[in-house]
């Protein structure tokens, strides 16, 4: 098995920065209502920040692949650092919702290029048997977030505002900027041969949609996550405006189903030494069908809500 130099110390950084998504998601959904009521708006028209970020994050993988082979992998990643920093700052200062909801845009163009850096340098330095079970250990590292967040960002709203999770997001990325600077070496330099053209990278584009077992996954990945999505995007009204939660108490009830990220990852690591990530993906899908089915009947029929 090949060893990679500072395993520990990559994974860290790198679990930390795919953290940063989560913990920008996460740790303002109990701000909704703080933030609806200070704007002069609804929890919809605030909800609409966070269809933004997500809007964003799906255009910024896709712009920042080709440039992150052009250019190496950390000059990119630090300007996108900074795009975020500022952004962030912005939301703290924020007039309207609707300039909200664009400085939530720009967050994420700028906060996803680790989400596509922390994937291609584990390409880059780890081998392909080792890359399932890095994974893993990254979302142990990055697990950490959707559990602490939503009860940090609660608590933060309660007594200092939603502005100040802002704040903290930026000190976040503030920190962040000085973890790849200083301690993440460049895995891959710059390649002139990479062409930015737009001709060029939708051929690109192309290409890899021909591969029918990366559009498989990638269909298996994208609904999975769309339901994850469907659940965040949704719950600060359901947890807080139709079940009567507090901040503080959506806090921890999100946290406890974000826990489940962490205990998913590790039974993955140890799954994947007897089961192929094929078999394990079958396995999952069906586990997934089964429990939405429940959710979906127990919604419908007013079964499931709030523990008295």
């Amino acid at each position: 098995m090949n060893k990679v130099p500072n395993r520990t110390r990559i994974i860290l950084v790198l679990g930390a920065l795919a953290a940063l998504g989560p913990f920008t998601i996460d740790m303002y959904l109990p701000s909704f209502p703080a933030i609806a009521k200070s704007l002069n708006t609804t929890i919809a028209w605030v909800g609409f920040s966070l269809t933004s970020y997500f809007a964003g994050i799906a255009i910024g993988q896709l712009l920042y692949g080709p440039i992150l082979d052009r250019f190496g992998r950390k000059p990119p990643l630090l300007f996108g650092l900074v795009v975020y920093l500022l952004a962030a700052l912005g939301c703290a200062w924020a007039p309207s919702v609707e300039w909200l909801i664009a400085l939530r845009f720009m967050q994420a163009i700028g906060g996803c290029v680790g989400m596509v850096a922390g994937r291609a340098i584990i390409r880059d330095l780890f081998p392909p048997n080792q890359i399932a079970n890095v994974f893993s250990s990254l979302i142990l590292v990055m697990g950490v977030a959707p559990i602490i967040a939503p009860t940090v960002g609660g608590f933060v709203t309660a007594t200092y505002g939603w502005q100040a999770i802002f704040y903290i997001l930026t000190a976040i990325a503030f920190l962040l900027l000085g973890l790849v600077g200083f301690f993440l070496k460049e895995s891959k330099g710059p390649d002139p041969t990479v062409s930015l053209e737009v001709k060029s990278i939708i051929a690109d584009w192309k290409y890899v949609l021909q591969n029918s077992a990366f559009v498989i996954f990638t269909l298996v990945s994208s609904i999975s996550f769309g339901g994850l999505f469907a659940y965040i995007a949704g719950s600060p009204f359901v947890f807080i405006e139709y079940f009567g939660l507090t901040e503080t108490q959506y806090g921890w009830a999100f946290g406890f189903n974000a826990f489940g990220f962490i205990l998913g990852s590790q039974v993955n690591r140890f799954w994947l030494k007897v089961r192929s990530g094929v078999a394990i993906t079958k396995a999952v899908a069906t586990i997934q069908l089964i429990v939405g089915f429940v959710l979906a009947v127990g919604t419908l029929t007013a079964t499931f809500g709030p523990i008295s």
